[in-house]
């Protein structure tokens, strides 16, 4: 991974851009002085004195007091891992008193950018109840390896089109996609259709609309029917 998408991920973490360009240097040299840091990075002192006071209150360096105040860096793996277990508490608090209201999966949902579509395979990979049906590449497939495995453990159906990727216990019909095609149809409530090429720019309808599931059924059903013909000669 690049110092880029290094400094990019930690914005995941609560840090800034700058916050984050600033920890990346201190995990490089160790402890620095807030002079060391405008000089190493290009930041202005200010910006720079500004940026260590927030990387100490987000849990990301301590302050060492002696003849010069400098800065040192905490482990990345302790930050993440703090950051992860306060975000934990947060969710539980949030989830506890989150105002309530039904909302209803008949419409037709838009879901924009790669990161968002696969929280939402996640989302319905975990709520999936009987069965699931899938089309789509091995590469996307590969990502929820771990998640297949268990659906198909807990006795659900799992039938699945692609070509190169294979799940013990699951029906496989062997087919390339197109390229970033996904097709995802859970318990014939719930579809996700779109594309997934890892851009911002994806984007997948998502609905538990009657006549969309259909329609989405009786096309996999076609495409089955035709691999399996297939097979036969």
């Amino acid at each position: 991974m690049s110092d880029m998408n290094f400094i990019d991920s930690l914005n995941d973490f609560g840090l800034t851009r700058q916050e984050g360009t600033i920890y990346c240097a201190l995990l490089n040299h160790g402890e620095m002085t807030g002079y060391e840091v405008a000089k190493d990075t290009g930041i202005s002192r200010s910006n720079v004195y500004a940026a260590l006071t927030a990387l100490v209150e987000k849990g990301a360096a301590y302050l060492v007091q002696g003849e010069a105040t400098k800065y040192r860096p905490i482990e990345i793996n302790i930050f993440t891992e703090n950051r992860i277990r306060d975000l934990q508490k947060t969710a539980v608090w949030l989830e506890k008193h989150s105002p309530r209201k039904v909302i209803s999966c008949d419409g037709y949902i838009t879901i924009i950018g790669a990161r968002n579509i696969k929280n939402k395979i996640h989302e319905m990979l975990t709520k999936t109840e009987l069965r699931l049906y899938i089309m789509a590449s091995a590469e996307i497939l590969s990502e929820f390896k771990e998640e297949l495995t268990e659906i198909v453990k807990a006795g659900k159906k799992v039938v699945i089109m692609t070509k190169g990727f294979n799940i013990s216990g699951a029906i496989h019909y062997e087919t390339k996609p197109e390229d970033g095609q996904i097709r995802f149809i859970t318990d014939s409530a719930y579809v996700l259709t779109g594309e997934l090429t890892g851009d911002e720019h994806d984007t997948c309808l998502y609905s538990g609309q009657k006549n969309l599931v259909e329609v989405m059924k009786e096309a996999l059903k076609d495409k089955i029917t035709l691999l399996s013909e297939g097979d036969k000669k």
